[in-house]
C-alpha cells in the first residue's frame, strides 16, 4: 500500500508538472510562429491542458478500465467550471467575459459538457457514441476557426525568447513525462479501487480529475495575473469541450464504457450540470464573473466534495 500511495502522488505530480511544461512550450512556439491569439487561447492551450486527461484515458482504455477516464473527465470538468474559474476570478478581481468568442463558446460549453451524460443514459458509451463525441469536437473546431477574423492580434508573451528547437524539445520531453505519469496514475488507481473496494470511476471523479485539472488552474492563475482574462475563459471552456469530446471519444473508440452501477457517477453528473448552468448564467448576466460569483462557484465545488464523501459513507 505505501508503495502505491507514493506512486500515485509522484505520478500525479509528474502529470501536473509535465502538463505545465506542455503549456509553457506551446506558448513559446506560438510566439515564435506568430500564431493568432484566438488559436492560442481557445484551441492550443485547451488541447495542451487536456493532455493529462488524454494520456490517462488512453492508458486506462488499453488496460480495460475506461471508467477511470469517464470519472476523470466528469470530475475534471466540475473542477474547471467551479474551482479553476473561482480561483482565477478571486486572484484577478473578477474575469471579464465581454468577448464575442467567449459569449458564443459558453453555449458550446454547456451543451458539450452534458453531452457525454446524455449519451450514457442507456448505460453505455459505445464506439458510435465515441464517433458522435469526436464529431462534436470537429464541429466546434471548424466553427472556431471559421471565426478567425474576430482575432487579428498576434499572441505575444513577455518573456526571454527561447529558440524554436528548444521549445520543440521541451514539448517532446513533456509528452514522454505525460506517458510515464499516466501509467503510474492508472496503475495506482486500479490498485486502490481493488484494495479499498471503491468504484474505479469514483477515484477518477474525486482524485484523478482534480490532479489532471492542475494545468488549467496554473494557466488560469498565470493569465489572470497578466490581465488576460479572455485567455483564462478560452482555455477553461476549451478544456471542458476537448476532454468531454475528443478525449472521451478516443477512449471509448479504444474500449467502450459499460456503466452497470450509476451511483458512483450520480452526484458528479448532477453537479456537472449545475456547474455548467451557473457558469453560463454568470457569463451571460454581466459579461463578467465577479468575486461574489466566484465564491458561489467555489461553494458549489466544496458542496460537491462533501456530497460525494457523504454518499460514500452511507454505503
Amino acid at each position: 500500500m505505501p508503495f502505491y500511495i507514493f506512486l500515485f502522488i509522484a505520478s500525479s505530480c509528474l502529470l501536473a508538472f509535465s502538463g505545465t511544461m506542455v503549456v509553457d512550450s506551446l506558448i513559446s512556439i506560438a510566439k515564435k510562429l506568430k500564431w493568432r491569439e484566438f488559436v492560442v487561447g481557445f484551441f492550443i492551450m485547451a488541447v495542451a491542458t487536456s493532455a493529462p486527461n488524454l494520456f490517462v484515458g488512453i492508458n486506462a482504455a488499453l488496460r480495460g478500465i475506461p471508467e477511470l477516464s469517464f470519472g476523470d473527465v466528469v470530475g475534471g470538468n466540475v473542477v474547471d467550471l467551479t474551482l479553476a474559474i473561482a480561483l482565477a476570478a478571486l486572484i484577478g478581481n473578477g474575469i471579464k467575459a465581454d468577448s464575442k468568442m467567449v459569449q458564443s463558446s459558453s453555449w458550446f460549453t454547456l451543451l458539450i459538457a452534458i453531452l457525454p451524460i446524455l449519451l450514457s443514459l442507456d448505460g453505455k458509451l459505445g464506439q458510435a457514441d465515441g464517433l458522435v463525441l469526436i464529431l462534436a469536437f470537429l464541429i466546434y473546431a471548424v466553427w472556431l476557426f471559421a471565426t478567425e477574423d474576430r482575432f487579428h492580434k498576434t499572441y505575444r508573451e513577455k518573456q526571454r525568447p527561447i529558440k524554436l528547437w528548444k521549445s520543440l524539445s521541451l514539448l517532446v520531453l513533456s509528452i514522454i513525462l505525460l506517458i510515464a505519469g499516466s501509467q503510474g496514475v492508472v496503475s495506482s488507481s486500479f490498485f486502490f479501487a481493488k484494495t479499498l473496494g471503491l468504484p474505479i470511476g469514483m477515484i477518477g471523479i474525486l482524485i484523478v480529475g482534480l490532479g489532471n485539472a492542475l494545468p488549467e488552474i496554473y494557466f488560469g492563475i498565470v493569465s489572470t495575473k497578466k490581465g488576460e482574462s479572455w485567455l483564462v475563459l478560452g482555455d477553461l471552456m476549451g478544456s471542458v469541450i476537448n476532454s468531454a469530446t475528443l478525449v472521451l471519444g478516443i477512449v471509448v473508440l479504444i474500449c467502450p464504457i459499460t456503466i452497470t452501477d450509476f451511483s458512483p457517477y450520480l452526484m458528479a453528473r448532477i453537479f456537472l450540470i449545475i456547474s455548467a448552468i451557473f457558469f453560463l448564467i454568470f457569463i451571460k448576466s454581466d459579461k463578467k464573473i465577479t468575486k461574489k460569483e466566484a465564491f458561489f462557484l467555489l461553494g458549489i465545488y466544496i458542496t460537491f466534495l462533501i456530497s460525494e464523501i457523504f454518499l460514500r459513507r452511507l454505503k
